[in-house]
């Protein structure tokens, strides 16, 4: 009985390896941008929809909302504070500027045709340009010479005449089974000081048919699609982006092989022994040192507690049923090493890959999220209005009582500049534009 106790049972379960050898090889990602290598399974029954959209990480900050369990033993009690670290990605809206279609092939996915916008912004045609001061910037001016040319009326008038876009339109109505939407982001609405958009191909989900999709994508085309438009609060996405770089790391960080006893010679953070004699060669599976961070990962299921738009005034976007203080998502002070926002944003739950100003794609989920709903479940009295229905499914997604907007540097007391100011005696000098108009 005492020896049965002490035998091993398995090296693999007693002294398991260190690190996973699943996201082989650990090296720096061509991709800055998430790279969605598969979108969500098509359902012709539901509306035509986009099914990803980009944005840029902001910061973290936390909230406060009621939970209710539905198993275990807090199911019996009833719904209790939880305090929750939350993300926020700034998401101003995105142009649509280009349809692809794609046909189905033993081998994959074929490209048939892309037709492109008429106008394109000269953010999205940086993308297509090593050296764009240094260029003629004459990228897709033949293209819309072309696909878009003026013709004559009757009054010998110029008008716009689309036939060959439409033609190419009809050819992937009528050969195609994917069709996807070329988009990208609007830098000028960031206050970021990279010019050049960043461009993301999205497939159309949805429709009856293959023409349907192609006639909602035409629809977008020149046309700004904000976030809201994409997904929804309380819903359940996919974060896809590159994760933090920490550049050449030893075994031990890399890894997190255990350290060589003190007296060591010639250094005690090494793999004491890499492989046998034979074969004469290192395994892949032996830790070595080399790049750690920037790499490209996918996080599935980030549920959206909220979506701020600029549709109503910024200072109501973080009021709750409880907090009523009128307020920003932006912290007091900005948030360190991005600033103010001053699109639409979202708000995830917990943390995403990146660093801050990172781009992440986000996409519809792909595996449906399985866990245990963890939010209230309220219903509506009978003969309740819009606005009290809409506000009880508000309370069932994310139940938030409470958004923290204090300063991210260091420990902050005061959720407003206002409120700081009120406390600390302060008086706040109005611009000299606001000065000379009350004179």
């Amino acid at each position: 009985p005492f020896l049965s106790s002490v035998i091993m049972s398995h090296r693999k379960f007693e002294a398991p390896r260190h690190g996973s050898l699943g996201f082989l090889p650990r090296k720096r990602t061509k991709h800055h941008r998430g790279k969605v290598r598969s979108f969500p399974r098509d359902v012709p029954s539901d509306d035509c929809e986009l099914t990803a959209f980009m944005g840029y990480k902001a910061g973290m900050t936390h909230v406060v909302r009621d939970v209710k369990k539905n198993h275990g033993a807090a199911a019996k009690n009833s719904a209790y504070e939880q305090l929750e670290a939350v993300t926020i990605l700034e998401t101003p809206p995105m142009f649509v500027v280009g349809v692809v279609g794609y046909v189905e092939t033993p081998r994959g996915l074929r490209t048939l045709t892309t037709v492109w916008a008429k106008k394109l912004d000269a953010q999205v045609k940086r993308r297509f340009y090593k050296n764009w001061a240094g260029s003629k910037k004459n990228a897709f001016k033949h293209y819309a010479a072309k696909m878009y040319t003026l013709n004559k009326d009757a009054d010998d008038n110029d008008i716009p005449d689309s036939a060959r876009a439409d033609r190419e339109l009809k050819r992937i109505a009528k050969y195609c089974q994917v069709v996807r939407v070329i988009a990208h982001t609007d830098m000028r609405k960031l206050t970021l000081r990279q010019k050049k958009a960043h461009v993301l191909e999205v497939q159309v989900n949805g429709g009856k048919d293959v023409a349907a999709k192609v006639a909602f994508a035409k629809s977008l085309l020149e046309q700004k699609v904000p976030v809201s438009k994409v997904f929804a609060e309380g819903e359940y996405i996919d974060v896809l982006g590159v994760t933090k770089g920490h550049g050449f790391e030893g075994v031990v960080t890399r890894w997190g092989v255990t350290r060589l006893p003190r007296k060591t010679h010639r250094g005690l953070r090494k793999v004491a022994c890499i492989g046998a004699w034979h074969p004469a060669r290192v395994s892949f599976t032996t830790p070595r040192a080399g790049q750690r961070g920037y790499h490209h990962r996918t996080e599935a299921n980030k549920r959206i507690y909220r979506i701020g738009n600029t549709e109503k005034p910024a200072t109501l976007s973080c009021a709750t049923d409880t907090d009523l203080t009128e307020k920003t998502i932006t912290p007091v002070g900005g948030f360190p090493h991005y600033g103010v926002i001053t699109n639409d944003w979202i708000m995830l739950k917990g943390c995403v890959a990146g660093t801050k100003k990172r781009v992440l794609t986000l996409r519809k989920s792909v595996v449906p999220c399985t866990k245990h709903n963890d939010s209230l479940q309220l219903e509506a009295p009978k003969g309740a209005t819009a606005e009290e229905k809409a506000k009880i499914e508000r309370q069932n997604i994310a139940a938030i009582k409470f958004i923290d907007t204090s300063s991210k540097f260091g420990h902050g007391r005061f959720q407003t500049q206002i409120e700081k100011d009120a406390f600390l005696g302060r008086e706040r000098k109005s611009p000299k534009g606001e000065a000379a108009a009350q004179d």
